[in-house]
């Protein structure tokens, strides 16, 4: 499998394991998005990270080089704002499990935190997660609330290991109400289908560049995009050779990607 850059007018990057890996920018990052915007080709950042706001993404961003403004910036709580604004009205109640970046995307559709008469509840990460949340959410979903969930990542990577992530607390709300949530992050297409309307891109001709092959490889083979990974995050050398799931091109990182770009202009 391969890819043919001449085609590629949009691409869409994952962040972490793609642009840096903890604290630590990876190498070219820069000098890539420089590249992508002198050849006139649209860029969007993707992350099923729901705990940060859009603001503090950009300010990092820019701090490391890379030119992104809000509108480039997707996250799952973004995604998630965004399948709710299409289908329930400003002022619906919601109960929020969850960081401030789900709760400021909310905000500003217009969804108001109120546990008691909540039409709907929304789940993320929660780093301050208590029994009474998950009691409140399971109340609230037995009675009738809608139940979404912002992303399905049951674990994610710290210097110490793996620790829960937002698809633990949807599993221990799952259990507790017989309920499925309904999963908006990768590797459902919500994420890729906001991004792709911001840039205006053709599916046919847009690249995902992830470190995962079950969200970002996946994700983007399900949204009709060409899909490339990299070997700077989660998965490894032998797993991308015998996986399921097979991305069309596997690099050694966005350095070598933008290398092998730049060899086929």
């Amino acid at each position: 499998m391969s890819i043919d850059f001449k085609t590629i007018r949009a691409v869409i990057l994952d962040m972490d394991g793609v642009l840096w890996r903890g604290g630590e920018v990876l190498p070219r990052v820069a000098e890539f998005f420089a590249f992508v915007q002198q050849q006139g080709i649209a860029f969007a950042l993707a992350t099923n990270n729901s705990t940060k706001t859009i603001d503090t993404y950009v300010e990092r961003l820019n701090h490391i080089g890379i030119p992104a403004g809000p509108d480039q910036v997707v996250t799952s709580s973004v995604a998630t704002a965004a399948y709710l604004g299409q289908r329930y009205p400003a002022g619906t109640p919601v109960y929020i499990v969850g960081q401030d970046g789900i709760r400021e995307e909310l905000a500003q559709r217009g969804f108001v935190d109120d546990a008691e008469r909540a039409d709907v509840v929304v789940v993320g990460l929660d780093f301050h997660i208590t029994y009474e949340k998950l009691r409140t959410a399971t109340l609230c979903i037995r009675r009738g609330a809608d139940f979404i969930g912002t992303n399905g990542d049951r674990t994610f990577p710290v210097p110490e290991g793996l620790v829960p992530g937002a698809g633990s607390l949807l599993a221990a709300l799952e259990a507790a109400t017989d309920i499925t949530p309904k999963v908006i992050g990768k590797p459902e297409t919500a994420m890729f289908d906001v991004a792709l309307e911001r840039m205006g891109a053709a599916r046919e001709f847009t690249l995902m560049i992830g470190d995962r092959l079950e969200t970002d490889i996946l994700g983007g083979q399900r949204a009709g995009l060409r899909t490339a990974l990299v070997l700077t995050g989660i998965t490894t050398a032998d797993q991308a050779r015998t996986h399921d799931i097979q991305a069309d091109a596997v690099f050694e990182s966005l350095a070598d990607l933008y290398a092998q770009w730049e060899a086929n202009l």
